[in-house]
């Protein structure tokens, strides 16, 4: 795993030991870029499933000002933390261990809002309809940002969800990845 362009391109990235995350491939990860960017003047993003940071660093190599990362495993936020500090990057981050449902609910609170969000859940554990309805409800979501989703490709995900629309989806291999914007961006 490696950062595929930007400030930190080609510096490579720690992923987190063990099985329990799955990496966003190269591939994925720059396609995902070329869809949505490629590259950014400022902005604040969430990567909500971090594992390693993979997509939220790659965010802050392309333009991104802050960054916040969520997830869930102590591993993981271990792996993040590293990331970011071999990177010269924990400045431009918060790192928060919390369940996906308490964090947007904490950004909710906060109205926090971002240009960027980042979705890649466990493939088994997915629950992509109930957080996109979280962040529109509470309109995390800045008016041209875009929502990315990562997902196994047999999952079917709605054209839109409560004030967000479906704006392209692409597949690769057994990953799809769905990108959603506010209606009418």
């Amino acid at each position: 795993m490696r950062v595929i362009s930007g400030s930190k391109k080609g510096r490579a990235l720690k992923a987190v030991p063990g099985t329990s995350t799955r990496p966003t491939t190269d591939k994925v990860k720059e396609s995902i870029f070329n869809m949505i960017g490629p590259y950014f003047e400022g902005g604040r993003a969430l990567d909500l499933f971090a594992g390693s940071g993979g997509l939220g660093i790659e965010a802050l190599s392309r333009g991104f000002d802050h960054c916040v990362f969520v997830d869930r495993e102590f591993k993981a936020i271990q792996t993040v933390k590293a990331n970011l500090k071999t990177l010269d990057l924990i400045k431009s981050a918060d790192v928060y261990r919390n369940d996906a449902e308490r964090a947007l609910h904490a950004a909710a609170k906060r109205e926090t809002g971002f240009h960027g969000i980042f979705l890649d859940p466990p493939y088994k554990e997915q629950k992509l309809k109930a957080l996109l309805s979280s962040i529109d409800e509470h309109q995390m979501l800045e008016d041209d940002g875009f929502i990315v989703t990562e997902h196994d490709k047999g999952v079917e995900l709605p054209e839109t969800i409560g004030g967000l629309v479906l704006a392209r989806q692409e597949m690769y291999g057994l990953t799809g990845v769905s990108i959603y914007r506010k209606r009418g961006e």
